[in-house]
């Protein structure tokens, strides 16, 4: 680490370390012992997942090491990383530090992930068992090779118990008082839709079928009163056509537009030059002209090129949001950062590009709560 720090600039450095790792690292004699345990630790979590490590999925530069409020080392992951560590259910990464006047080392420890299976959902799963064949498939491509068997078929146990709650809720919470609605429900990080929102071109918001997606939607629409009648939902009808139009009623009475998801770009395109939010669900295969075949989840799947095109030509920014269940019933829908458009001098690659970078996106939502997105649809094809 010594001769690395004397060889080498800040910029190179920056490549390895996080910013707040080299602040953390002060100037002076103990810089080097300091970056030294930091790079022993980030050496530690890249074997833990072997696989992707040399695949290069990962690397050090994905593992970040800083100090919680009393002083103790913790582990920031990076995107990529959050993404591996929900693939293998890990919850998060113990790190202990030590290093004396020649060496550093680290111990890494995984700590695993747990989910807890309803009854409903094993009485499903025994009993009605929707589709099981297709959730399977989708949980072994996404899961397979990094956790058991009996892991995975907790997972779909899970999501039939999600399914279930979901069915309940439909036909309860129109029901229930507005009060009762606002207590159950809440946003994190509006900042970053209001920072998106106040560029001016309308915003593109990336989702997918995640949680209870009604309820999240409307509590979130709820704590954005300036934007009700500016959100709109793009999506294809439903079968069989009176629910579609039940589930549309819905929508429009919580304060929601609808744009067909064919024969709409003029439409869509007017809705973001006044500013206003379109809603796009990006986790459904796509196919024909519409399509584009880029990574989710290490497999190939036919994606929507639409949304990167859209955002080229109109500048709009492009911001990830999910809605999940909490463990008490109530609902969380949260907003990420705005993506950044990903600009090439090929087009055709800079729709690839920014399409992948949407999957990836998603990867880390579905990441964070698997049990909660919708495994009943064939995602690849």
């Amino acid at each position: 680490m010594e001769r690395l720090l004397r060889d080498t600039t800040d910029a190179d450095l920056s490549r390895l370390f996080s910013a707040q790792e080299l602040k953390d690292a002060g100037e002076g004699p103990g810089r080097a012992a300091r970056l030294a345990g930091r790079f022993a630790a980030k050496e530690a979590c890249l074997k833990l997942f072997p696989r992707e490590t040399t695949l290069e999925t990962i690397t050090a530069a994905d593992f970040a090491v800083e100090r919680d409020n009393y002083g103790a080392p913790r582990v920031h992951c990076s995107e990529s990383a959050a993404i591996v560590l929900g693939r293998n259910r890990i919850a998060r990464i113990e790190i202990s530090l030590t290093h004396d006047r020649s060496t550093a080392s680290a111990i890494a420890l995984a700590m695993p992930d747990s989910i807890r299976v309803p009854l409903a959902g094993r009485i499903i799963d025994r009993l009605l068992p929707f589709r099981r064949t297709v959730i399977l498939e989708n949980l072994r491509r996404v899961f397979g090779g990094r956790i058991s068997e009996d892991e995975i078929l907790r997972l779909a146990q899970a999501h039939y118990g999600h399914l279930w709650r979901m069915i309940v809720e439909f036909l309860t919470y129109p029901l229930m008082s507005a009060a009762k609605r606002s207590k159950i429900t809440r946003v994190e990080n509006l900042e970053a839709l209001h920072s998106a929102l106040n560029k001016g071109k309308g915003v593109l918001v990336l989702t997918g079928h995640f949680g209870n997606f009604e309820i999240g939607t409307a509590g979130g629409i709820n704590r954005f009163p300036e934007a009700r009648g500016r959100f709109y939902f793009l999506r294809r009808p439903f079968k069989p056509r009176w629910l579609d139009d039940y589930v549309t009623k819905r929508f429009l009475q919580a304060g929601f537009g609808i744009l067909p998801k064919e024969g709409s770009l003029d439409w869509l395109m007017e809705r973001l030059a006044a500013n206003d939010l379109v809603v796009f669900p990006f986790d459904q295969h796509a196919s024909g002209r519409d399509g584009i075949r880029v990574d989710f989840f290490g497999h190939g799947a036919g994606t929507f090129r639409s949304l990167a095109l859209i955002a080229q030509s109109s500048g709009a920014p492009v911001v990830p949001a999910a809605c999940w269940r909490e463990p008490d019933g109530s609902h969380v829908l949260r907003f990420e950062d705005a993506l950044p458009h990903i600009h090439c001098e090929d087009f055709g690659e800079e729709i690839r590009r920014n399409t992948r970078a949407y999957n990836k996106a998603l990867e880390l939502l579905v990441a964070r709560h698997p049990e909660q997105w919708w495994w009943v649809h064939r995602r690849w094809k």
